[in-house]
C-alpha cells in the first residue's frame, strides 16, 4: 500500500513533485489561491473566470509550476459544495488523486489538508477518510495473472500537509487507523475475488486460521462430523449437494473485560452458489463466487478490530458451504430440521443463505451475546429496492439499527432501514413444516429477514443485506471491479462506538 506521512507547514513552501490542492465548488477566492495566483501572474484567476475549473466534485486541473514555486506541478481537485462535504467526498477525492497521478507516473505528492471542513465529523475523521481513499486506490487482485502489463503502479508516497504541528500525533493516529481498516477491507476483497475452484469451505476455514495466527485470536472449526453430531440440519441440507465438506468457522477476540458479554458477528459463507436444484440462470453465474461476502466482511472486521486493539469482546461466526445441484442435493419440497428444532419447508433451494444463517444464529447463543449482527448477500430483491448504493438493515431493536445507520453515515458504508412488521410472518408460515424458506416475490428482502428473525428471538439483533453493495460490476477509483469489502468499515465503526 502507498506510504502516507504527515507534515506541518505552508503549502507553497513545500518541495514536492506535485502539490494537490482541494477546492470546494465556488470557493475560489481563498488567500492561498490569491498567493498562488500572484506567483502565476494571474493565470489561475483567468482559469477560474473562464469556468475551466470551478471545484465541482471530480474536476481536476494539472498545471506545471513556474520558477519561484517549490513544487514541480500542482493539481487542483474539486470537492463539490462545501455544505455537503463528508467523509465519502474525501474518500473519493483521495482515490481520484492517487489514480490520476499514478496514471501519469507521478510517484509522490503532497496534499494540502488545512482547508478541509466537513459538514459533519471532525478534521481527524476527514484525514482518516482521505487516507482510506488513497490506500484503497492501489488495490488490485492479481493472484492469477502471469503478467500485469496494464497495471498502474500505486503512488510510492503521499504526504498529508496539516496546518500546525500540534495536531501531528492525532493525524498520524488517524492515518494508522485507516491503514488497519483498509487491510481488513482488502482481506475481505481478496477472499471474495478468489475463484470457486480455489475457494472451498476448507479454503475459507484456512484463511480464518491464518488471521487467527497473525492476530492472536482463538479459532474453532466445526467439520461435517461435528455439525452432524450437533444437529445443524439446515446447514447440512444446503451442503449435501457438493463434494466439498462444510465448516462452521469461529473466531474469538477478547479485548474487553473477562465478564463482558461479546458482540457476535455472523456472516453468510456460501463459497459458490449455483442455486442448487433451483438452478440460477447462466448469465453472471460466475459472480456467485461472491456469495460469501458477508463471511468475508466478518473476517475482515475481526482482523481490523484485533489490530486496533479495541476494548471489546467479539465473536465472528461464518457458516461455510457450497450450493450445487447433484444427485445428492436437497430438493424443493424437502423439510429440514434446523439446529433450533424448528422445521423448515424448502420452497426454493436458491434461498439457501438464510438456511445456513438460521443454524449459525442458533449456535451463537452459546456465547450469550449482548448484540448479534449478521451480514449476507441474501436477496436479489434488495438490489431492486436499493440498487447498489446502500445496504438494507432490518432487525428487532430500533436502538441497534439507529446506531448502525449512524455508523454507516460516518464511515461511508450507508445503510437504509426496511420494516420488519409481524404481518410479513404470514408469507413464510409453513404448510407442512414450521416455516418456509421463502415467502415469494413480494417484499423478498423483508420476508428473508422475517425468516432469520425466527432464529434470533433471544437476541438484540440486526441483519444487513449486502447483496447490492458487495460486488462492483464496473469499478471506480478506490473500488475496482469485483469484491468491494463492504461491511468491514461499518462494523469497525459501530464497534468503535461501543468502546
Amino acid at each position: 500500500m502507498t506510504k502516507i506521512s504527515i507534515k506541518a507547514g505552508h503549502p507553497l513552501k513545500q518541495k514536492t513533485a506535485c502539490l494537490v490542492l482541494p477546492v470546494y465548488e465556488g470557493k475560489l477566492k481563498k488567500p492561498l489561491f490569491s498567493e498562488l495566483d500572484a506567483s502565476l501572474y494571474g493565470r489561475l484567476q483567468k482559469i477560474f473566470r473562464s469556468r475551466e475549473f470551478s471545484g465541482k466534485a471530480g474536476e481536476v486541473l494539472l498545471l506545471h509550476a513556474v520558477e519561484g514555486l517549490a513544487c514541480e506541478r500542482f493539481l487542483l481537485v474539486g470537492l463539490g459544495p462545501k455544505k455537503t462535504a463528508n467523509g465519502t467526498a474525501l474518500r473519493n477525492f483521495g482515490s481520484l488523486v492517487t489514480t490520476y497521478l499514478a496514471e501519469r507516473s507521478i510517484g509522490r505528492c503532497l496534499i494540502d489538508t488545512s482547508g478541509f471542513q466537513l459538514a459533519r465529523g471532525s478534521e481527524m475523521s476527514g484525514l482518516s477518510a482521505l487516507s482510506e481513499g488513497v490506500l484503497l486506490a492501489g488495490y488490485s487482485f492479481d493472484d492469477y495473472r502471469e503478467k500485469v502489463a496494464d497495471a498502474i503502479s500505486p503512488l510510492q508516497g503521499v504526504t498529508l500537509l496539516i496546518g500546525t504541528s500540534r495536531d501531528k500525533i492525532a493525524a498520524e493516529t488517524a492515518v494508522s487507523d485507516a491503514l488497519v481498516v483498509c487491510r481488513g477491507i482488502c482481506c475481505a476483497r481478496d477472499l471474495v475475488n478468489q475463484p470457486g475452484n480455489t475457494k472451498s469451505p476448507l479454503f475459507l476455514a484456512e484463511a480464518a486460521q491464518k488471521i487467527a495466527r497473525e492476530q492472536g485470536l482463538k479459532c474453532t472449526l466445526l467439520d461435517k462430523v461435528e455439525l452432524e453430531k450437533q444437529g445443524f440440519g439446515a446447514l447440512l441440507g444446503v451442503a449435501q449437494g457438493s463434494l466439498r465438506d462444510p465448516y462452521l468457522i469461529v473466531l474469538e477476540y477478547h479485548g474487553g473485560t473477562k465478564d463482558e458479554r461479546p458482540v457476535a458477528l455472523v456472516g453468510k459463507g456460501v463459497v459458490f452458489d449455483a442455486g442448487g436444484i433451483s438452478l440460477k440462470p447462466s448469465d453472471k453465474m460466475d459472480e456467485m463466487k461472491m456469495d460469501m461476502a458477508g463471511g468475508a466482511a466478518v473476517l475482515g472486521a475481526i482482523q481490523a478490530v484485533a489490530e486496533l486493539k479495541l476494548p471489546v469482546n467479539l465473536v465472528a461466526v461464518v457458516p461455510a458451504v457450497e450450493n450445487l445441484p447433484s444427485g445428492s442435493a436437497y430438493r424443493p419440497g424437502d423439510i429440514l430440521r434446523s439446529l433450533s428444532g424448528k422445521t423448515i419447508e424448502v420452497m426454493n433451494t436458491d434461498a439457501e443463505g438464510r438456511l445456513i444463517l438460521a443454524d449459525a444464529l442458533t449456535w451463537v447463543g452459546k456465547f450469550n451475546p449482548r448484540v448479534v449482527i449478521d451480514l449476507a448477500t441474501l436477496t436479489g430483491a434488495c438490489i431492486v429496492a436499493l440498487g447498489h448504493h446502500a445496504s438494507a438493515v432490518l432487525g428487532n431493536h430500533e436502538g441497534l439499527i439507529r446506531e448502525l445507520i449512524k455508523a454507516g453515515e460516518r464511515c461511508g458504508d450507508r445503510l437504509w432501514q426496511l420494516p420488519l412488521w409481524d404481518e410479513y410472518n404470514a408469507q413464510i408460515k409453513g404448510d407442512f413444516g414450521d416455516i418456509k424458506n421463502t415467502g415469494g416475490r413480494p417484499a423478498g428482502t423483508i420476508t428473508a429477514a422475517a425468516f432469520l428473525k425466527q432464529f434470533a428471538e433471544k437476541y438484540t439483533w440486526a441483519h444487513l443485506d449486502i447483496a447490492g453493495t458487495a460486488w462492483s460490476d464496473k469499478g471506480s477509483p478506490g473500488e475496482p471491479k469485483g469484491g468491494t469489502g463492504v461491511g468491514v468499515r461499518v462494523l469497525v465503526e459501530y464497534l468503535r462506538g461501543q468502546c
